[in-house]
C-alpha cells in the first residue's frame, strides 16, 4: 500500500525541528510539501529540507498530490486552516491545543463531521512508550484502584523560538494552553480517556508573560472519582513528571513526557522500590504519524481522535475561567 502523502500547513520551528526528522522514519507516511506564510522563509525551508513549498494554503489543500494535512500554525489560525482542508475533503491532523477557544474547537469538529474526513489531534505523548506502558500497567491493576494523579511540565519560554506563544491574539494562553494541555491529555489517556468535571486554577504573571500566565497550578475532579493536579511553568528549567497513585502502589516517571532521552518508570509499594523499567519515547512523533496514515488505510484506529482534543479545549477554557473568577469551575460538556 502506498504511503499517505502529508503536507504541513503553518510550517515553523516545531515542524522543522520535530516533524521533518520524524517523517524520515515513517513506514506508512511521507512528507511531500508545506506552506509557510512568509515567502522568503518558505523558499529557504524548501531548499534546506528538499520539499515543495506551496504558494498558498489553498493550493496545498487543493493539490491532488496531498492526501492528508498536518496543521502546525499558531493556535488561533487552526480553525481557518482546518476548515479549508476539510472543504477540500482532506483529513486533518492538528497540533495541540486544537484552537484558541472551545467554540473554535467545536467548529473544527463540526467541519470534520460535515466533510466525513478523519480528524485527529497531535497529542504525541499518546504514542510515547512511557505513557503507553503506564496506561497498560494501571489497566492491569498493578497499583490497584487509582486515587490521585499528577503531571508537571516546566520549560523556559522566554528562550523559545516560537515568539507567538505569549501573544494572546495567536496563542490559546501561556503554559496552561501550551504544555498544560499535554499534561491534561496524558493523564486522561492513562485513565482511559476519562472526562474532567471541574477545575480550580491559580496562576502568576510576570514582565515576560504579558497578557498570558507565566506559571500555574490546576486541580481537577475527573469523572471516575480520581483527583488530579497539573503544575506548569514557563519560567523554569525543563522538567516533566507523571505520577499515578493507586490503592496498592504508585507509578512515577521522572521526565516521562520527553522524547529526547530515556525515561525510567518506577513502581513503589508502601514506600519501597519494587522495580524500574527504562523506555525511550524518541519515536513518538513517527508512531503518531504512521498511526494516522494506517487509520486512513483502515488498518488501525487513531489513538488521538479530534473529539478528545475538543474536550481538552473545554477543560482549558474552564481552567482559564477559574483563574479569572477565583472559583472552581465546571467543564462544559463537549
Amino acid at each position: 500500500m502506498q504511503p499517505i502523502r502529508f503536507a504541513i500547513l503553518g510550517f515553523g520551528y516545531h515542524a522543522a525541528f520535530r516533524l521533518v526528522p520524524s517523517f524520515r522514519n515513517c513506514r506508512h507516511a511521507s512528507l511531500v510539501g508545506f506552506h509557510r506564510r512568509d515567502p522568503a522563509k518558505a523558499a529557504r525551508d524548501a531548499e534546506k529540507h528538499n520539499i515543495r513549498a506551496f504558494a498558498s494554503a489553498e493550493a496545498l489543500c487543493a493539490s491532488d498530490e496531498v492526501d492528508a494535512i498536518l496543521i502546525t500554525s499558531p493556535d488561533a489560525l487552526h480553525l481557518a486552516d482546518a476548515q479549508l482542508a476539510f472543504a477540500h475533503k482532506k483529513p486533518v491532523l492538528c497540533e495541540k491545543p486544537l484552537a484558541a477557544t472551545a467554540d473554535q474547537a467545536d467548529a473544527m469538529l463540526a467541519a470534520a463531521k460535515a466533510s466525513g474526513q478523519l480528524f485527529g489531534v497531535a497529542h504525541h505523548y499518546r504514542w510515547a512508550h512511557a505513557v503507553q506502558q503506564i496506561k497498560a500497567r494501571v489497566a492491569a491493576g498493578e497499583i490497584g484502584d487509582v486515587r490521585t494523579a499528577h503531571a508537571e511540565f516546566n520549560y523556559a519560554a522566554q528562550f523559545s523560538r516560537r515568539p507567538w506563544i505569549t501573544d494572546p491574539t495567536l496563542a490559546a494562553g501561556g503554559p496552561i494552553g501550551d504544555v498544560g494541555v499535554h499534561c491534561i491529555d496524558t493523564l486522561r489517556f492513562i485513565l482511559d480517556n476519562t472526562c474532567a468535571k471541574t477545575v480550580s486554577t491559580i496562576a502568576t504573571q510576570d514582565a515576560h508573560s504579558g497578557a498570558v500566565e507565566a506559571s500555574a497550578s490546576m486541580q481537577f475532579e475527573f469523572a471516575n472519582n480520581v483527583l488530579a493536579s497539573v503544575n506548569v511553568s514557563a519560567r523554569a528549567q525543563y522538567r516533566t513528571q507523571i505520577e499515578i497513585v493507586g490503592a496498592d502502589g504508585v507509578l512515577v516517571a521522572e521526565n516521562g513526557m520527553t522524547v529526547d532521552h530515556p525515561v525510567e518508570i518506577v513502581l513503589r509499594r508502601k514506600g519501597v522500590h519494587v522495580n524500574t523499567n527504562t523506555v525511550d519515547n524518541a519515536d513518538a512523533y513517527t508512531r503518531m504519524i504512521d498511526n494516522f496514515a494506517q487509520a486512513l488505510h483502515g488498518e488501525e484506529q487513531f489513538l488521538g481522535p479530534g473529539s478528545e482534543g475538543v474536550h481538552n479545549q473545554h477543560i482549558l477554557e474552564a481552567a482559564y475561567r477559574s483563574w479569572q473568577s477565583g472559583k472552581r469551575e465546571s467543564v462544559r460538556p463537549s
